[in-house]
Order: C-alpha cells, then sequence, then structure tokens
C-alpha cells in the first residue's frame, strides 16, 4: 500500500498577548496576535485563524459577545483576536488558536490570566499620618516629662525650638493658613 501524502504542517507563532493580564474591572484584555508561516517559516497570507476561548471559569469573550472569532492573515501571515474581553472570572485561561490554510492545519495555545488590579486605599496614608503624630506626640511628652528641658545629647536638635507643650487632639489637614 503506497504511503499517503501528509499535508504540511503549519506553524503558528504567538506574537503579542501570552502571558498577558487582562483587567476585569476595566474590561479591558490583551488581544492575541498570531503569525502563521509554512514549513519553511514563510508567512501565509489569507490563511483561515479562529481563537477559541473557554466556556467555563475564567474566559472573556469577543465583540460579538461570542467564544471564538474566525479571521484572515493578512500579507504578513498576521491574525488579530480583536475586541477581545475579560469576563468577570478571576484566573488563568487558555485562548485554543487554529489556522487552515489550503488543506494544511496548525494549532497553538496561548495563556492569559484575567484578575482584579490592586486598587490602592488611602488607609495606607493615613496609617503613616497617624504614625508620625503618635511619634511627635510621644517626643513632646518625653520632654515635657524632662520639665521642658532636654538632655545634652538632644541640645544641639532642640536649641533652637521654644519651649511648648503638645497636647493630642483631633488633627486637621489643609492647605497653611
Amino acid at each position: 500500500m503506497p504511503a499517503q501524502d501528509a499535508q504540511p504542517k503549519l506553524n503558528i507563532v504567538i506574537v503579542e498577548g501570552d502571558g498577558a493580564i487582562n483587567s476585569i474591572r476595566l474590561r479591558r484584555a490583551h488581544e492575541p496576535v498570531v503569525r502563521v508561516t509554512d514549513s519553511a517559516g514563510a508567512p501565509l497570507s489569507e490563511a483561515t485563524v479562529t481563537f477559541l476561548l473557554p466556556a467555563t471559569g475564567p474566559s472573556g469573550s469577543f465583540l460579538d459577545g461570542g467564544l471564538s472569532l474566525t479571521t484572515q492573515t493578512d500579507n504578513e501571515g498576521r491574525a488579530v483576536g480583536r475586541g477581545l474581553r475579560p469576563n468577570s472570572i478571576a484566573g488563568q485561561f487558555r485562548i485554543r488558536v487554529t489556522a487552515v490554510w489550503r488543506g494544511s492545519q496548525g494549532a497553538a495555545t496561548l495563556v492569559q490570566t484575567n484578575a482584579e488590579p490592586v486598587v490602592k486605599s488611602s488607609h495606607s496614608k493615613t496609617i503613616v499620618i497617624v504614625v508620625i503624630i503618635a511619634g511627635a506626640v510621644a517626643g513632646g511628652a518625653a520632654v515635657a516629662a524632662r520639665g521642658g528641658k532636654s538632655s545634652p545629647a538632644d541640645s544641639a536638635t532642640t536649641a533652637s525650638v521654644p519651649a511648648g507643650s503638645i497636647s493630642p487632639g483631633a488633627p486637621s489637614f489643609g492647605p497653611p493658613h
């Protein structure tokens, strides 16, 4: 029995989007970009490329709301999964990419992650301010406990500071008066 001629396999090179982190809150994802070449590495134009997202768990959708997008490669063999948007489930997922050109096929997988970005709160700034104020109050209390007199080690730093008292209270913040 004669051996059948196997169709040459297409190569799919991931150009952009592999390892990307998508923002759930902003509904922004990194569009996958691939380049399809023949076995010799020459780019293939007008190859049919399909991007397929998972149906459950962390995933996304394309502009039409679907889980798949089929497009054609350009003259450089590039295809883009345009309009990718993450869903609201955090975690890693795989995008399956298949290409077909004149009976030849190829497949690749890229990985992306949906994540909720860390939002910096003003809470940490408030803690720093409270710690600074508490330190100033403690320092003032120490000076007051010594009767307003400083030790010889403190004289260089407090020589120009007039004696006074610090009383705890509610701090206020704002522009200078």
